[in-house]
């Protein structure tokens, strides 16, 4: 069996995370791999996945914020906010030249914050039971609700124009989870009145995991795991449990502890395994998630 841990993969382009979990099933010989955020097929860098017992680790990781490198192409609008689909519109030579860096800048300001986004058309979420991108390709109309997220930073790194005067933008950005980075440059595109879409999209962070500890995909036999006690202490306070304190979590008990100055709290093992995590009830904690698996490696 496969020991549990999490796995950090520098995904490549035209793979689809579905692909990426495949693969790694294979390579580690276990059905029970999952991954903590889709990337887009255009998409290229850092999927996190759970082997194992890790699986259960991620739903503290899915809400985490995220780093994104892209490249938006001012000019064109497409329908699915990226260079994977049809074109919708194309603006005018007047209407490029009339763009200044100013004003590029002053939408990305718009732009950074708590903003209110509608999520691309072309998407993973379900609308009345089918994904948004079915239904697209169905010839359907979508309109998806918009919902609160936030931009921490949206920085502009450089700025050229194509030989068809289409304006391209090197970007980066710091977002919460769930944030579309293609509707953020259909968005600017909208206050530019030139539209807009992502040409290339690279993810390098996910909470403090870093796409430069990544393992690669044609690499699959060299995969270094992280230890679950070793993600977990990224994340969160770490506590040092005995053996007394183990064998009541697994069975369901509340331990004795001090009140933990963060919501969560990592009880980890003698043997330096992670056995739970846990949260404050009273004057005891009590266990969110138990890792029994992870006990059994």
């Amino acid at each position: 069996m496969a020991h549990s841990g999490l796995v950090l993969i520098d995904k490549p382009s035209d793979f689809t995370s579905h692909d990426v979990v495949a693969k790694v099933r294979k390579a580690l010989g276990t059905k029970k791999v999952g991954h903590a955020g889709t990337l887009d097929p255009l998409a290229t860098g850092l999927l996190v996945l759970g082997i194992e017992s890790g699986t259960k680790f991620l739903t503290f990781l899915v809400g985490e914020d995220k780093t994104y490198l892209a490249t938006i192409r001012l000019g064109v609008s497409t329908i699915s906010d990226d260079s994977q689909s049809d074109v919708l519109e194309t603006a005018t030579p007047d209407a490029l030249a009339s763009v200044t860096e100013e004003l590029i800048l002053e939408q990305i300001a718009n732009l950074t914050g708590v903003i209110q986004q509608r999520p691309s058309a072309v998407s993973a979420i379900k609308v009345e039971g089918k994904r948004a991108y079915d239904l697209v390709r169905e010839g359907a109309a979508v309109e998806l609700k918009s919902r609160e997220v936030r931009v921490h930073r949206f920085e502009l790194i450089s700025t050229s124009r194509s030989s068809e005067g289409f304006i391209d933008l090197e970007v980066e950005v710091d977002c919460s989870s769930g944030t579309y980075i293609r509707a953020l440059a259909r968005d600017l595109g909208i206050g530019l009145g030139v539209g807009g879409h992502i040409t290339a999209l690279r993810r390098t962070k996910v909470g403090k995991f870093d796409v430069s500890q990544a393992n690669s995909l044609p690499e699959l036999e060299k995969l270094v795991l992280i230890p679950l006690a070793e993600a977990a202490s990224e994340l969160f306070e770490t506590i040092s449990l005995s053996q007394q304190q183990v064998t009541d979590l697994i069975h369901g008990k509340r331990i004795s502890g001090e009140s933990p100055s963060s919501p969560l709290i990592a009880g980890i093992s003698p043997e330096g395994k992670l056995v739970a995590v846990l949260e404050a009830a009273g004057s005891d904690l009590k266990s969110v998630v138990v890792f029994q698996g992870e006990l059994n490696d």
